[in-house]
Order: C-alpha cells, then structure tokens, then sequence
C-alpha cells in the first residue's frame, strides 16, 4: 500500500457523497423560501467533478502503483504521509487467565502461561503499525506485564524492493515454524508448545536481526527467508548463547535462521502449507561449540466454501530435532506437537493437542529433564464476537522424569482498537 492510497478513500468519499450534500442543500433552502423569502443560494455548493488525472492517481493507488509524477499528486502524497504518520493503526489485546493445578511447582514453560493455582496476568499487548512512507512498513509489540513492560517486536520493512525481495531489520520474533512467530492471542491453546519453550526459551526464538525473504515467481506460493542475529537471552536463544556474557567478535558468532515456507491450495475448500527451517550458532559450552536446531511443520486446513456458519477443520504439526556440541559430547533431542482445531461455527471451537519431548541425560540446560516428556491438552472456545473470546482448557502433563499433574486453565481475551489480519 503506498501512500497515495490514503488519499483515494477520501477522494472517493467527496466524489460520492457531495452531490447528495448539495441536494440536501437545495432543500433546505427551497423550503426556507417558501417559509421566510430569503436566499435559495445551496447551503452546501456543488463538488467539482474528478479530473481523469485524479482518476488515474486513484486507480493506480489502488493497485500499488506510484500515482502520476504531478505538483498535485506530490501535495497529496505529502499530506497523505502526513495523515498516517499521525494516525497508525493501534490496538490493545488483553489475556487474564484463572487455572487450578494438581501441584504446587507445575512446570509451565512459556512466559505467559498460567503457571499456578489461582489468577495470572498473561500481557497486554499494544500492537502498533503503519506504512512511513512508499518504502517502508513500522511494525511494534509492547508487551506489559505483571513486572513491567518490554519490546516484544519493532521492526521496519521494505515495500518497494524488486524482484520480489524484502528486507526486515529490528527486533522481531524469527521465522521458524509457524508458532514461534505469532503471539499469544493467535494461538489455539492457551500456553506455548513445551518444543518451543525448551529449545528457544520462554519468549521463543526473538532477537536483533536483518532478515531478507524471497517470494519465488511459482504458480504456487514459496518462500524463502534467511535472517542473521544475536545469539542472546535465556528468553529466546536458550539452546545458544542464552544470558552468559560472551562478546561477538565476527559474523561466526551470530545466530542464523533459514525458512522454506508453501502454500498449495488444493481447490477452495482445501488447502495445505508445508515448510522447513533450520537455526545454527554458538552455545556458551566453549570456544568452537555450536547447536543446530531443524524443524518441519505442516498445516492442513479444509473450510468448505459453502458452509454458512464458515465451519472450518485444521491440523497442525511441527517436529523439531537439536544438536548441541559441549565438551567430548554431543547432546541430541526432538520434540514435537500436534494438534487438530475444529471451528464448529463464528461462535464456537473445540481443540486437541498432544506433545512429546525427548530428554537428555546430564544437559546443562535442564538437568533434570532426563527423561521423556509428555503433556495432553483440550479446549473449547466460544468467541461472543470477534473482539472477545472465552477459553476453557484442560491439561494432563506426564513427564516420566517427575509427578504427572493435571491443570484446569480459563482464558479471558479482549481486544481494541484496529487489529491487522493474520497471516495463514
């Protein structure tokens, strides 16, 4: 969207709505001259008609393309920047949970799970974005918290690069798999993946970082994406650098992400995306050491196009294997979670989930962790609109290294403000 494309809206509405104006106007003041016999001059005087040059500014705004090298035109980008730098898009998504748990210590793993018996603050989110000018997109996520606020997300994206390229750079959630760069609020369980918040941290995988994606010219979508980061804090690059103090001293000391995502719609109805990515860099074990995480996620959705109460089934999984060099060792684990999510109606939803994750015996990262872990999980929402939601969920948490637990969790969501669609 360029910046000309604010100015269409309100072109339109002038083209569209000012004749009527002057209508009304001629009205009022015929029947204020039959009443009084005074002036029937128009209260509201006649808009002038488009020119074909504005119609073409217009058109071309609306399809992406810069509008006509013209004074008027650049008055109109100017005031149009202007407008939109004053005014972004904002919105505030709340989460407060209640939940109940058979144990005193339940290992909840991510930052904003519920994580004991009785009420939890899970964040407000001030999500904020605008286009700064024809080349490049602001995105931010402030989160606070119970203890304080902190920049979960801002970055600034490129809109105009050719040959289908774009770049990121800022602080922003790493393109690994399809949960670890979304928020809480469009996940279909109220707390994070346990793959995720062992191999990535509590936060998962986020940094400062330059990232660059490719959309390939396919018949189909395909995405390449490469990012290069710090490898640091235990919140979100724990399997790497984490909170030890260690300076970088070249770009061998980096973090480095690469994502293959695809989409392929199968008819209307059906569709499936299918990607893979891999993250290496240096853990803090010793000079020289490194850890690779891989992973692959599939996500196959149908939504009959027919279905009025817009019914939709989906599945979703993603495995995740890690490998990570310390002294005379090489420690090695996977993990995984599936699950299925029915949308019954715009009211109404009902959700499975299953998780495994292996242990590592002697890992300095989590040493009791030893042994297998397994946790089960159901949910059913009701949305009273699409700015609210209710969660009711259900946990049973085995893992074979310590007591098994079960939990009992309530979500409440709200949200204000004007909120962008998500991604697929």
């Amino acid at each position: 969207m360029n910046s000309a494309s604010l100015s269409a809206p309100l072109l339109l509405l002038v083209g569209a709505f000012a004749p009527s104006l002057a209508t009304a106007g001629r009205e009022v003041s015929t029947s204020s001259t039959t009443a009084t016999r005074t002036s029937t001059t128009p209260l509201v005087p006649p808009a002038p008609e488009l020119t074909e040059q504005e119609l073409r500014a217009i058109e071309e705004s609306t399809l992406g393309e810069p509008p006509p090298a013209s004074a008027d035109s650049g008055v109109v980008q100017g005031l149009s920047r202007a407008l939109q730098s004053m005014n972004p898009a904002m919105s505030f998504i709340l989460d407060v949970a209640a939940g109940y748990f058979t144990i005193d210590t339940p290992d909840q793993r991510g930052a904003h799970d519920p994580s004991r018996t009785g009420f939890t603050f899970q964040q407000l989110e001030l999500s904020v974005n605008a286009n700064v000018d024809p080349f490049f997109r602001f995105d931010a996520n402030l989160v606070f918290g119970e203890f304080g606020v902190e920049i979960e997300e801002a970055y600034a994206s490129t809109l105009r690069l050719p040959g289908n390229f774009q770049l990121r750079a800022g602080q922003f959630l790493t393109r690994f798999g399809r949960i670890n760069g979304t928020h809480p609020h469009q996940w279909s369980f109220m707390d994070q993946p346990l793959v995720n918040a062992k191999f990535f941290g509590g936060e998962g995988s986020r940094g400062l970082a330059l990232e660059v994606s490719w959309l390939a010219p396919l018949p189909w979508y395909l995405e390449l994406v490469a990012s290069s980061g710090n490898p640091t804090g235990d919140c979100c690059a724990r399997s790497f650098l984490g909170d030890a103090e260690i300076p970088l001293t070249g770009p061998e000391d980096l973090l480095y992400t690469l994502a293959l995502e695809q989409f392929i719609p199968f008819d209307p109805s059906w569709s499936l995306s299918v990607g893979l990515s891999s993250q290496l860099g240096p853990n803090n074990t010793g000079p020289g050491n490194r850890s690779v995480i891989h992973g692959a996620d599939l996500y196959l959705r149908y939504r009959p196009v027919d279905s009025t109460e817009r019914a939709a089934l989906s599945w979703q999984t993603e495995v995740m294997f890690r490998s990570r060099q310390v002294p005379g060792d090489l420690l090695q684990d996977l993990g995984l979670y599936s699950q299925l999510v029915w949308n019954l109606s715009l009211r109404w939803e009902l959700g499975l989930r299953y998780e495994f994750v292996t242990g590592v015996a002697e890992d300095p990262l989590d040493l009791d962790w030893d042994a297998e872990r397994q946790r089960y999980a159901a949910q059913v929402t009701f949305y009273p609109s699409h700015f609210s939601r209710v969660r009711a969920q259900v946990n049973h948490d085995y893992p074979r290294y310590a007591e098994a637990y079960w939990a009992f969790l309530v979500n409440l969501e709200v949200l204000v403000g004007a909120h962008g669609a998500h991604q697929f």
